[in-house]
């Protein structure tokens, strides 16, 4: 049994949803979200909550219940409160700003990098070191603050590079004489 699949959904007051075939679609104050489940489970909307139940007990259909199950709670907090990333730079001269909708990055490499993110996903530099990727769709909001990451990761030996807030970078000791 899914201890996370039995739980229902609930859906916070300003939140729809409305299911047509095996889509489930989630309205809410920040925008308009879908998922299409699998054959292999059943999503049904009562009383303010949504429910998934699988179909069978097939190992495929036990894993797509908690799964399915997750993916619709994420659909109701990306609508209601949306998803942030938070990014740091480490590093002397590393600096980030945003010039209209270009996220621009000095890193030390040769040229500025310049990002532009994808539709859905909003990106703000508020310091010259922090940047901060907000959207609805947690997947997209993880691809992009990934993305920008990939340009400078942060490397053991002094720490230099772009990293999550909060995140630990594991140090080496250098070469000795």
């Amino acid at each position: 049994m899914s201890r996370i699949g039995k739980k229902a959904v609930n859906l916070p007051s300003g939140v729809t949803a409305s299911m047509s075939g095996q889509t489930i679609e989630v309205k809410g104050p920040k925008g308009t979200r879908s998922f299409r489940a699998t054959d292999d489970v059943t999503i049904s909307i009562e009383d303010n909550s949504v429910s998934v139940m699988p179909r069978g007990s097939s190992k495929r259909a036990r894993q797509q219940w908690g799964m399915s199950r997750t993916m619709v709670a994420n659909l109701v907090a990306g609508v209601t409160t949306g998803f942030k990333k938070e990014l740091e730079i480490q590093g002397v001269g590393y600096r980030a700003a945003m010039t209209g909708n270009t996220l621009k990055l000095n890193l030390g490499l040769s040229h500025d990098v310049d990002y532009v993110p994808p539709a859905g996903v909003t990106v703000t530099a508020p310091k010259q070191t922090e940047i901060v990727v907000e959207g609805i769709d947690e997947q997209l909001v993880g691809q992009v603050a990934a993305n920008i990451r990939a340009w400078r990761k942060p490397e053991p030996y002094k720490g230099k590079g772009i990293r999550y807030k909060g995140e630990f970078i594991f140090r080496k000791e250098g070469k000795k004489k």
